[in-house]
């Protein structure tokens, strides 16, 4: 004999499911609170500084490392983040930027020269919207379809080829490692203009999660003093 099915079982079994089905959704959104990077985040020490719609937060770490990001307050878009590099025989360090436009204080007379010598060769600068990572590589005068981008997993990098064999580049995305994330080919897209290729990897759910939090975490740290207008240096 057939037993026949209790609405009430059905419901109850459905509901269940449903609970279990966004408990697992929400562990998985959360899972960055379980990584290395967003405990030393929380363990550093932090102090911020506001001037006009830059917000800048200054971490010191347990380690004894130092790193600056600087915020846009309307967009609550990451601008740049710079770690300080320590100085040989204990001098005093330079910043090297991770993401943004270089720091231009960091920039000494040989670099410039450097910099200056070099003005015609590829230089990739790193940019970060709400939505993508991005490199932008100027002085590559090459067509789009010269360009072979793909992941590579074993290396955790983007890689970078042209059919020409007049570049080769391999790109880490630190973002993505702190995390423990793969690099998904999926994400990746490019585009080409004004000699400039320009790569975008779109943000895994995971990351923007922690990025719309931390930026709530960020404001319990309270301005060291809002800098007038007619104050700012010139």
């Amino acid at each position: 004999m057939k037993r026949k099915t209790c609405l009430i079982e059905t419901f109850e079994s459905c509901e269940n499911y449903d609970k279990k089905h966004r408990n697992i959704q929400s562990g998985t959104a959360t899972m960055y609170k379980n990584t290395i990077w967003y405990h030393t985040l929380l363990d550093a020490e932090k102090s911020c500084l506001k001037e006009e719609k830059v917000k800048k937060i200054h971490y010191k770490f347990e380690d004894g490392r130092e790193m600056v990001e600087e915020y846009n307050v309307d967009t609550q878009v990451l601008l740049r983040r710079a770690w300080k590099v320590k100085g040989k025989l204990g001098g005093e360090g330079k910043w090297h930027v991770e993401i943004g436009d270089p720091i231009p204080d960091a920039i000494s007379n040989s670099d410039c020269a450097e910099i200056t010598e070099c003005k015609d060769q590829p230089q990739v600068f790193r940019r970060n919207t709400r939505i993508n990572l991005e490199w932008r590589i100027r002085n590559l005068p090459y067509p789009i379809e010269t360009y072979s981008i793909s992941a590579n997993n074993d290396e955790r990098c983007i890689v970078i080829r042209t059919t020409n064999k007049k570049y080769f580049k391999k790109f880490k995305i630190p973002e993505l490692e702190r995390l423990n994330l793969n690099i998904e080919q999926a994400n990746i897209q490019s585009s080409h203009h004004f000699n400039t290729l320009i790569i975008m990897y779109k943000k895994p759910q995971q990351l923007l999660d922690m990025e719309k939090e931390w930026y709530e975490e960020l404001k319990k740290v309270k301005p060291i003093k809002d800098i007038p207008n007619d104050c700012k240096t010139q």
